[in-house]
């Protein structure tokens, strides 16, 4: 993936962390999904009294995404922090995970884990769930 596009996923991420709604634990996340046809569709976390209603940000630019009518993907950057401060990686959780591999490529999707345009890294979902299950499992 070009630099510039990175550059770029990397900064729509950042700006989804002001509209994180996290008055429980205050933990900001912010994630930009790219189609294969390099449409963003970005997502913030929004927290619940529940918990269990709780969505994280790559669900909820993946939904955002797929209730539009898109299917195929090519990556998605995450940052994330304590009141929104970027201090480390931030890998998605297993729910995440478990949706990515119903729509991408464990092989190719690529997952851009950011700080800043200087401080990243990148890692396909097989290196992250390598031994997923997903729609390939059932034929």
């Amino acid at each position: 993936m070009e630099k510039q596009t990175i550059e770029t996923m990397i900064n729509l991420a950042r700006k989804q962390l002001v509209f994180s709604y996290t008055p429980y634990s205050e933990f900001k996340v912010g994630a930009v999904l790219k189609t294969k046809e390099g449409k963003f569709y970005t997502g913030c976390n929004i927290e619940n009294a529940a918990y269990t209603p709780t969505n994280c940000a790559e669900r909820t630019a993946f939904f955002k995404a797929i209730s539009e009518g898109e299917q195929e993907f090519e990556a998605i950057c995450i940052v994330g922090g304590k009141k929104g401060i970027l201090t480390e990686y931030i890998a998605p959780c297993g729910v995440c995970r478990q949706v990515m591999m119903e729509f991408c490529n464990p092989e190719k999707f690529q997952i851009i884990l950011a700080i800043n345009k200087e401080r990243y890294k990148i890692i396909t979902l097989k290196e992250i769930l390598p031994l997923g299950f997903g729609p390939a499992n059932l034929f």
